[in-house]
């Protein structure tokens, strides 16, 4: 770890999944970033953020999709494996990508069960409500803990219309508390709420026993998660619902210019880089 990593102490108590109700009963807000490498999953644990998702949104942010849909299991394997490895506190989840639950409940227990075993994560993640419930349940009683996603969901962003807030209207609002429910009764320990009127996440998590998560539903959730670039300001562009905490984009371009210049002018390395005799 380098010298400018705050290491997690020895004694921080791992996040673990009934952790997160509780958090919810002391009204203790649960925080939740994406990771989806080592070192960035490392630097964001000793940090001390409770939940790390390793998400499919590594699609659009890694891969250069402009959707989740063409993110595989295959394709999250390896970076759950990464950040689960990494993290020494936090909760780590993995997202089931499009395509691999939505058969059924014995497609999403095969899917998860692989995840479990070949990642090291904690949980898994699917998209939707009611129809996923069946999923849900058969995880759930394999022993597999669940985090469910409602309101925008980006596996179903062209059967939505695109990036679109969900939930508002009574009728609308009804269907995704419905939702909330089935899910919360199916077994799910927690649910993320995106893009979601602030009256209705919090309508939703005052009637949930399970905790809330929000992204782009208001601060009366019970906790809240962005990805990453967008909290680091890694890119240009950054989604109304995200707050930039920094600029990294422009730290890091910055820093490779550097190196381009003292490489260009021979002035690195220098000796101080260099093995004397």
């Amino acid at each position: 770890m380098s010298a400018h990593t705050k290491p997690t102490p020895a004694s921080a108590k791992q996040v673990r999944v009934h952790h997160l109700a509780a958090a919810k009963e002391r009204g203790e807000k649960i925080t939740m970033l994406t990771a989806y490498d080592a070192v960035t999953g490392t630097l964001l644990d000793a940090a001390g953020v409770d939940m790390l998702l390793v998400g499919d949104s590594i699609g659009n942010v890694m891969h250069g999709h402009t959707t989740t849909l063409p993110v595989t299991v295959d394709d999250l394997i390896p970076p759950a494996r990464a950040v689960a490895a990494a993290a020494k506190r936090a909760l780590v989840v993995v997202d089931l990508p499009f395509g691999s639950y939505e058969a059924g409940p014995v497609q999403a227990l095969a899917t998860g069960v692989r995840m479990m075993k070949e990642t090291g994560v904690a949980a898994v993640k699917l998209e939707g409500g009611t129809r996923v419930a069946a999923q849900i349940r058969a995880l759930t009683d394999a022993g597999i803990p669940v985090v469910a996603h409602l309101g925008f969901t980006p596996q179903s962003e062209h059967a939505l219309g695109g990036h679109r807030v969900q939930g508002r209207g009574d009728e609308a609002a009804e269907v995704l508390a419905d939702d909330a429910l089935a899910v919360q009764e199916a077994g799910a320990v927690a649910v993320v709420l995106e893009m979601v009127p602030v009256d209705v996440a919090a309508r939703i998590t005052e009637v949930l026993r399970i905790p809330t998560i929000g992204i782009g539903a208001g601060a009366q959730c019970d906790g809240q998660v962005l990805v990453w670039t967008d909290m680091a300001g890694m890119t240009d562009w950054t989604p109304r619902f995200a707050k930039r905490y920094a600029e990294l984009g422009q730290a890091l371009q910055g820093a490779a210019e550097e190196y381009i210049t003292d490489v260009k002018k021979g002035t690195f390395p220098d000796e101080a880089h260099s093995f004397l005799e």
